[in-house]
């Protein structure tokens, strides 16, 4: 028995109960700044409408460990602030209280990501409606059953990020052999493709006329 399943079965045997959001935290809305407010290299990070950092801000309104929601542009998107931050007012915080972890909100709104996402209004400029966030149902359990799923969650998604970097290292390292590999002097003789073989087109096939199983099609027998 794996320890989150120990302390479900000693904290919440019976189940968990499920919350409105709005009930167990405080969607908040951020407040508008302006460009010419702004550093590009000093202060506070500011998010507005998406998760790529605005600028800078002298002041923060919201404290390191705080989730938040994209309410227009990227409308949906999540975030998560390891630092002070400055919300901007396409920005909805999400602040929990004694009953919740910060970083186990996080984890549940990324798991309602395609719900909000599917509730954007796709507009000129797409936006969410805070109703939206704040009429979420997520389950509510113990403390240190919370603790136990967000360091499941974390691991992998630190995993998930070294793979990630992983596989562009390995996509770069390609990249420079292959132009390598295939960069010739001026002496080499070049040729078109239709110089050394036969380009043809495909020809197009119905539907009825495939098998989901694989091999030849049926049509393919009467020319065997």
């Amino acid at each position: 028995m794996s320890k989150l399943e120990e302390l479900i079965q000693e904290l919440c045997p019976n189940g968990v109960e499920y919350r409105r959001i709005a009930d167990v935290t405080v969607v908040g809305r951020g407040k508008r700044v302006v460009r010419e407010q702004l550093s590009q290299s000093e202060g506070y990070p500011v998010y507005q409408n998406s998760l790529t950092i605005m600028g800078y801000h002298f002041e923060s309104n919201y404290p390191a460990g705080t989730s938040f929601v994209i309410g227009a542009g990227a409308a949906g998107e999540v975030g998560y602030s390891d630092e002070r931050f400055w919300a901007a007012d396409d920005c909805f915080p999400v602040v929990g209280n004694d009953i919740l972890l910060d970083r186990y909100i996080y984890h549940n709104l990324m798991w309602k990501k395609d719900f909000l996402m599917s509730r954007v209004r796709k507009a000129s400029v797409p936006r969410l409606s805070r109703s939206v966030i704040e009429n979420l149902i997520i389950p509510v359990p113990p403390l240190p059953v919370q603790q136990e799923i967000v360091r499941i969650l974390d691991s992998f998604t630190e995993l998930t990020a070294e793979l990630t970097a992983e596989l562009t290292a390995r996509k770069k390292q390609y990249e420079y052999y292959r132009n390598e590999l295939l960069k010739f002097s001026n002496a080499t003789q070049w040729k078109t493709l239709g110089d050394i073989g036969k380009i043809s087109m495909c020809k197009r096939i119905m539907k009825d006329e495939t098998n989901t199983e694989g091999g030849i099609g049926r049509n393919d027998y009467a020319k065997l």
